[in-house]
């Protein structure tokens, strides 16, 4: 799944994108304004991680405009400013979530969760489809009943196929899925990550199409 991260502070964006790049999320990191508005018109993010003192924008001014052109991409507004004034503001803008800096990862990744898990109209936190199961948390797969814990990229490929299960990924869009910008990807690394997680539950939980791409079947 990939994330659009805005935030100017260095040590604060390489940090979450270490250790969301460790979770399986591809995240793609601006630290500017004319950078984010530029993300966010290019799209192709599930969700966006929003600071609001950026050197050179309002974070919600951002917001505000991308709500205002039909944006509807999820955010979460990560951001030193506390007072309830700023909450609301953020909230009322079409922000999905607020969490005030200093936070713990594992508190972000919750939140993460929650937001999305409401997009997609789930309670739950972990995709069901046919004979598999992926928990969201864990990242342990179910299949058959055989489980495994995922690596972080293997996660992240089966994430894309569960969220839409008896819909076709071509390479490409599994590779824009899991992999962030200027990331190299060697041209057998999906084929790889298939075969892994084939290996670890049963060769059944990914279907190929041959010529069009790959799917996990319907419930």
């Amino acid at each position: 799944m990939r994330l659009l991260l805005i935030e100017d502070d260095p040590m604060i964006g390489d940090g979450l994108r270490r250790s969301l790049s460790t979770e399986g999320y591809a995240v793609d990191w601006v630290r500017d304004g004319e950078g984010a508005e530029a993300a966010l018109r290019a799209g192709g993010h599930a969700l966006v991680l929003l600071d609001l003192g950026l050197p050179d924008a309002d974070g919600l001014n951002l917001l505000r405009s991308a709500r205002m052109v039909g944006n509807d991409v999820a955010v979460l507004i990560l951001t030193a400013r506390d007072g309830l004034d700023s909450r609301v503001a953020g909230l009322d803008l079409g922000a999905d979530d607020y969490l005030v800096k200093p936070f713990e990862t594992r508190e972000l990744l919750a939140r993460m969760r929650a937001v999305l898990r409401r997009r997609a109209g789930r309670a739950s936190a972990r995709l069901i489809t046919a004979d598999t199961e992926l928990d969201m948390e864990s990242h342990a797969l179910t299949h058959a009943g055989a489980t495994a814990v995922l690596s972080a990229r293997e996660y992240a490929l089966m994430h894309a196929l569960m969220e839409r299960p008896g819909r076709i990924l071509s390479r490409a869009e599994i590779e824009e899925r899991i992999y962030g910008w200027g990331e190299e990807v060697e041209s057998n690394a999906v084929d790889a990550l298939i075969l892994s997680i084939r290996r670890k539950v049963g060769k059944g939980v990914i279907l190929n199409l041959r010529g069009a791409g790959w799917m996990v079947a319907k419930p």
